[in-house]
């Protein structure tokens, strides 16, 4: 069986379209002659075919028609042939009167004709298989239950139909009550309350069409849950395709903040020259896809990995903006050429070692690739004029209580206090971002993989949460309406109960029984993560962001400081740590 592609099913529809006006062009010319086509005409038919086969393709190309499989063909598609149609008739009508004596002679009424032939060959045409599929109802594969009378039910429906899953749809039912009662596709849309009735049927697949908040995801989801069902899905459109899928911690944790603009985030990184440190990984590889997304002229990757440049450049498509160096922001000759060759407008600067436990076990390398590292960007943009450095911190900064936010805090109060006239200096602060390296859900996904009991340090532990592209998006935006010395505050909701989201994957992935083993706080590791230092925090124009207040501090004293702690011995480093950050509380006992 020949799998069909998008290309595939463009050069079929040109070619059946191609014949259809020939045909409707022909047809036309013989009804407005009654059969019999006299000889001088047909030079004139020659030529209006010529011109309207050329604006026909051309309109139907840039419509979209060509992109639209045989299942999705409806009322949209049907008013954009009838668009076209028109649009190709006027035009030719003005050719024709431009160039009477080219034309002449030729029947006017032939053009009216053709019109209302070709566009009735071609929706009998595209609407064919359509009526096909929805006649055919699906009778085998797994039985279901559909949440949601949606549009989006009718393409499942229809996916179902034409054999793209394997499920057979017995009820749909939909929360809101005007369309209890209704009727989609060709089932009567039944209430919530059925949901409890279907599993005592043999029923135990439901999905999930209806769009819905992670909140409200997550308490269908446990209520499903207790009803019985064993396989909840999500179903989405991605192009062409029927896409059911399992639901994901992240998809019950998203935030989906409200007040994302990309109008905002597109005038900020359009056309600049934009560097990003840390480029490989979790935060830098995610503004990397959105920095190139939002039109950035060039983007420099700067990563000491050889692995994860290789694979961002992969990821990106080995875009041509992209211009990649390997280097180690530590290291200041190196970084400065780097800074001299492509003069980047932007700096993101998201190179750092993040994980609390590596951190407060190489206390010197933690000080070094995070504080050093960070002086060396904010110096290197000050001096090649780059228009704004922005600084990527985290909530551990807050009163830190290991090495890790306590270094954070330190490269938050030597950027914040570096700007000058020419180039702004802001840092946006955040907390844990969805999947990322070395946190939590991939490792209880790992965990749940192996059939282990998932790993909790403590019963009352919490931690906010957000998703990288909605993260990255937020720190973008924070950037575009800084002026300098902001410390901006990303609002990440609620914190989450460690404990409970154990729990919540352990439902998801049907393993409840594996159950979960609390080990005891990691040294430097808090119960609680703060975000917002005080009640006078600001709110910004956009309501996930803040503007908090950061402590003035004289750079030449702090560089001083800095030049102390990396000359220092491990034992002595976070003496010299607690005064520059008087706050920092260590707590190395776990």
């Amino acid at each position: 069986m020949i799998k069909a592609t998008k290309t595939k099913r463009t050069i079929f529809f040109v070619f059946s379209d191609i014949l259809i006006f020939l045909l409707s062009a022909y047809f036309a010319f013989l009804l407005r002659f009654s059969g019999d086509i006299p000889d001088i005409f047909i030079s004139g038919m020659i030529k209006f075919v010529f011109i309207m086969l050329i604006l026909e393709l051309i309109f139907a190309y840039k419509s979209g028609l060509y992109k639209v499989p045989w299942r999705f063909f409806g009322l949209r598609e049907a008013r954009k042939m009838l668009i076209n149609s028109a649009l190709c008739a006027l035009i030719f009508t003005g050719i024709f009167f431009i160039f009477y004596d080219f034309f002449e002679p030729f029947p006017r009424s032939v053009i009216l004709i053709y019109a209302l032939i070709s566009l009735l060959l071609m929706g009998v045409f595209r609407i064919s298989k359509r009526v096909l599929l929805d006649f055919r109802k699906p009778s085998t594969g797994e039985p279901c239950v559909i949440i949601g009378a949606t549009n989006k039910t009718l393409q499942l429906l229809k996916g179902f139909a034409s054999g793209y899953a394997s499920y057979y749809p017995q009820y749909i039912v939909d929360p809101r009550k005007d369309s209890i009662g209704t009727t989609c596709g060709d089932f009567l849309v039944a209430s919530m309350d059925e949901l409890k009735k279907y599993p005592a049927e043999g029923i135990t697949t439901a999905i999930i069409s209806k769009k819905l908040s992670p909140r409200e995801l997550d308490a269908l989801h446990s209520e499903l849950n207790e009803y019985g069902y064993k396989k909840i899905k999500l179903f989405s459109l991605l192009g062409d395709d029927v896409n059911i899928k399992d639901i994901s911690i992240e998809d019950l944790l998203a935030r989906k903040p409200k007040d994302l603009d990309s109008s905002v985030i597109k005038e900020f990184i359009g056309d600049k020259i934009v560097m990003i440190t840390g480029a490989g990984g979790t935060i830098g590889s995610e503004l990397s896809r959105l920095c190139l997304a939002f039109g950035a002229k060039q983007l420099v990757l700067v990563e000491h990995s050889e692995h994860n440049l290789y694979a961002i450049n992969e990821a990106l498509g080995a875009n041509e903006k992209c211009k990649l160096a390997l280097v180690d922001v530590t290291q200041l000759e190196s970084l400065e050429r780097v800074f001299n060759r492509y003069r980047p407008q932007i700096v993101l600067h998201a190179a750092a070692y993040k994980h609390v436990p590596l951190c407060e076990f190489n206390p010197k390398e933690a000080v070094r690739n995070n504080i050093l590292g960070t002086k060396n960007v904010v110096d290197l943009a000050k001096k090649y004029a780059a228009l704004r450095m922005v600084l990527i911190s985290t909530d551990k900064a807050v009163r830190p209580t290991n090495i890790m936010g306590a270094s954070k805090r330190v490269c938050e109060l030597y950027a914040l206090n570096s700007g000058d006239e020419r180039t702004d200096v802001v840092a946006v602060r955040f907390g844990n971002v969805l999947g990322s390296s070395g946190s939590v859900i991939p490792k209880f996904k790992a965990q749940i993989a192996a059939n282990e009991p998932l790993s909790v340090t403590h019963p009352d532990i919490t931690r906010y949460f957000m998703l990288v592209s909605e993260a990255c998006q937020l720190v973008l935006q924070a950037a575009s309406i800084a002026r300098g010395g902001e410390l901006f505050v990303l609002d990440m909701g609620k914190p989450v109960k460690i404990a409970d989201l154990a729990q919540k994957m352990l439902l998801l992935s049907g393993k409840e029984e594996l159950g979960i083993e609390y080990v005891g706080l990691r040294p430097g590791e808090k119960l609680y993560e703060e975000l917002l230092v005080d009640e006078n925090d600001k709110q910004t124009k956009f309501e996930s962001i803040f503007v908090t207040h950061s402590e003035a501090v004289d750079v030449g004293i702090l560089g001083g400081q800095i030049k102390n702690l990396l000359d220092a011995k491990p034992e002595q480093i976070v003496e010299i740590l607690k005064e520059i950050v008087p706050e920092f509380n260590h707590n190395n006992k776990g």
